[in-house]
């Protein structure tokens, strides 16, 4: 049957931060803002966006690297917010978002109203901020898809996660450690692990360590049953030999895109790896995924990564977010209508 009619759908004017145009590169971005009427579909809810994530994806979009990113549109991937129209016992939720699509195909989320699937949506936790609830989206979607797709870690298995400081690393670590794994980190240069973690976290430098040789001396020769790999090719070899009979290594990113591969160590290491990219996933695909974490949020098992406030940009400012973003900064950037 087709839906009810549903009352309350007149557009509202929303103020949008529009990419016109693709940009040569990050510094030449040139976002600005504009009103545009806004209205609901059918399975659609229309939110009053309260905070909204800039991703490294967002910046990659508006630069020409994806060649299917539409133009002129609405950027942004990530949102949380207030649900103002829609089916009645939807008004008034705090809800919070992501999408492969949004602000890559079609208008996303770097507005001041949202019009999205009603089945993407997910109720923010209580007790975390809207910042913070807008800033979960893109780096634990990643990490939970990966994760689900290697099949869940088990207590008692050990996850090694390759650029454990990434905001997607850490995600790892929260849910590996989430599910009772024992967790090891790597970095490129000496440095403690930043994020939660249920558990402790074992740091190696490989900057000054063998990964692989200090991996099975710490899981007693056998290896890691999963590589979290953040960073890809850098770290492929490592990963390799690291992982234990049966391993699993997840990839989700790439610097020179091709590796050497022995094919022998393997299929006789019976090894699988794992490719993910969020980007194909819908918003509803990525609210399924966000409500399977949303337990580990309520329980304190999970944390929302700390928002500066240096770090919160008006929508006027998209272009110093999405520079900030480009740049070196780890902390998570936030637009605010």
């Amino acid at each position: 049957m087709p839906p009810a009619p549903q009352a309350n759908r007149l557009p509202v004017d929303a103020r949008c931060v529009r990419l016109l145009t693709k940009a040569e590169n990050a510094a030449a971005v040139a976002p600005v803002v504009e009103t545009h009427a806004l209205s609901r579909g059918d399975n659609d809810v229309l939110i009053e966006v309260k905070a909204a994530a800039v991703n490294p994806s967002d910046v990659k979009a508006a630069t020409g690297l994806m060649p299917y990113a539409v133009f002129p549109r609405t950027s942004g991937r990530d949102y949380a917010g207030v649900v103002i129209d829609g089916p009645a016992e939807f008004i008034g939720r705090e809800v919070f978002g992501s999408s492969g699509d949004l602000g890559i195909r079609r208008d996303g989320t770097h507005a001041t109203h949202l019009a999205v699937e009603r089945d993407a949506v997910v109720e923010k936790p209580a007790g975390i901020s809207w910042d913070e609830a807008a800033g979960i989206g893109v780096p634990f979607v990643t990490a939970m898809e990966g994760l689900r797709r290697a099949g869940l870690p088990k207590a008692g298995e050990s996850v090694l996660v390759m650029g454990v400081n990434g905001k997607v690393g850490q995600a790892a670590v929260q849910i590996a450690s989430w599910r009772g794994a024992s967790v090891i980190g790597v970095v490129r240069k000496s440095e403690p692990y930043e994020g939660h973690s249920n558990s402790p976290v074992e740091v190696i430098d490989a900057s000054t360590t063998d990964v692989a040789a200090r991996v099975r001396e710490l899981t007693g020769g056998k290896g890691a049953d999963i590589v979290y790999n953040t960073v890809g090719d850098p770290y492929f070899q490592a990963a390799h030999k690291s992982l234990a009979l049966r391993g699993r290594q997840i990839l989700i990113a790439a610097v020179d895109r091709i590796v050497q591969f022995n094919i022998l160590e393997f299929y006789r290491g019976q090894h699988t790896y794992v490719g993910i990219d969020t980007l194909a996933l819908s918003s509803v695909a990525s609210g399924e995924v966000l409500r399977e974490l949303a337990p580990g949020f309520a329980g304190g098992h999970l944390k929302p990564f700390p928002i500066k406030p240096s770090a919160i940009y008006p929508l006027e400012q998209a272009k110093a977010a999405f520079v900030a973003v480009a740049g070196s900064s780890r902390d998570r950037v936030i637009l605010r209508p």
